[in-house]
């Protein structure tokens, strides 16, 4: 039997970047790994998100495992629930709630997003502080759940897609808020929630304790990312093959949950440059053991690092993605009679643009028993030049397995 690894290293591709010397993170960093596996892979672009589709980690992910956006993409925020344990019901609509940092002025639409994500607050301490807000804001129109770190979900009972345009926090780091607060009459619920959340939030002890130890106060609710809830076909009915899910965010493991695949945690994954990596390694190779499939990793880091223009992180991220990840898979792997393993970010994270877009994004397939004459190494400019383009992103994952 075939043993199927995805590495999906989010937001990994970019553009070149005059601090690395021109490169981009790809070229820039030291892959042996990536680079040993390049010279026999058939390389290419993906065209994971279809023009007219927003470059969220959601509709590229669901792409990427060959789930066809336009049918089974209904919002990012149900994925989150279903992962955090939510039933939504079907007249529910879900929200993300991130905890972010605003700067002080005092009226709240001159305030200026300061972090989308708090200094990374740690999801004990983010409990502490959604679980204060609602008790001042759940009731039975609306839910607040608390996630993993900065993210966490709003459910709005008999609520409506029709809110008008809520902005990704991440899209407008440092910019004043003015122009992006919710505008529509359906989403005034939400300003009122948002603007009361960093009275609320300014002075709690959790807050006052990360700034004396010189971190940044989640003083604020940001919503976005709405949808309902939409069924996704398993993916062992799909592909006639056992998945597993490695991911420290809840989107993945609601994708993963939402598919039937097995959802695997791994102690002290981050979502971030400090994520366990060796963790994320073993718990691939565990999976393999057991049985299954197919087990898709995937890694936050370089995606993290992107929306805050760390150049040396994000390149850094992919070295240990390489090193740490990479290099101990390929080595269990060889114990089996056939292996592929296909490599690629799920979308472009521009550290210049400290958001993502729908560029293509370089891929690379390895097939133990079709090796295959590749480049020397993976970067976006090798994919590039090997002409190779698939221009539906949902239909790689066939392509891979059909390789």
């Amino acid at each position: 039997m075939t043993k199927y690894v995805v590495l999906l290293c989010d937001g990994m591709a970019d553009y070149p970047v005059e601090e690395l010397g021109n490169k981009t993170p790809m070229g820039a960093s030291h892959t042996p790994n990536m680079d040993k596996l390049a010279k026999k892979s058939t390389i290419g672009l993906v065209k994971s998100v279809a023009d007219g589709l927003k470059p969220g980690s959601d509709v590229a992910n669901l792409s990427i495992l060959g789930y066809d956006p336009a049918i089974y993409y209904s919002g990012r925020s149900p994925l989150e629930a279903g992962s955090i344990g939510i039933d939504m019901k079907p007249t529910d609509v879900s929200f993300r709630c991130n905890l972010v940092t605003l700067s002080d002025e005092e009226n709240y639409e001159d305030k200026t997003i300061i972090d989308y994500c708090a200094d990374d607050i740690s999801t004990e301490e983010a409990k502490i502080l959604i679980d204060y807000l609602a008790d001042h804001f759940n009731s039975d129109e609306f839910q607040l759940y608390s996630g993993v770190s900065y993210r966490h979900c709003l459910i709005w009972n008999n609520g409506t897609l029709d809110v008008g345009t809520l902005t990704p926090p991440h899209d407008i780091t440092g910019k004043p808020i003015k122009e992006y607060v919710p505008k529509h009459p359906n989403a005034a619920k939400f300003y009122d929630m948002m603007v009361k959340s960093y009275d609320l939030l300014k002075d709690h002890p959790v807050n006052k304790a990360r700034i004396a130890n010189g971190k940044r106060p989640a003083n604020s609710m940001w919503f976005w990312g709405e949808g309902v809830r939409k069924a996704l076909m398993p993916f062992e009915e799909k592909y006639h093959l056992k998945g597993s899910m490695i991911s420290a965010v809840d989107l993945l493991k609601g994708i993963g949950k939402f598919s039937g695949m097995n959802v695997v945690d791994v102690p002290g994954a981050t979502g971030y440059i400090d994520t366990n990596f060796e963790g994320k390694a073993q718990a691939c190779i565990d999976e393999l053991a057991k049985g299954q499939d197919f087990v898709y990793i995937h890694v936050e880091a370089p995606d993290e690092c992107g929306h805050r223009h760390e150049i040396e992180n994000k390149k850094r991220s992919i070295e240990l993605i390489d090193e740490k990840i990479l290099g101990p898979v390929l080595n269990a792997l060889e114990q089996y009679d056939d292996y592929k393993i296909l490599i690629c970010p799920d979308h472009a994270t521009p550290l210049s643009l400290k958001t993502h877009t729908n560029d293509p994004i370089p891929f690379m397939m390895y097939h133990k028993a079709g090796e295959v004459e590749g480049q020397p190494e993976f970067t976006e400019e090798t994919a590039k030049s090997t002409g190779l383009y698939v221009d539906k992103g949902h239909t790689l994952m066939q392509m891979f397995f059909d390789l």
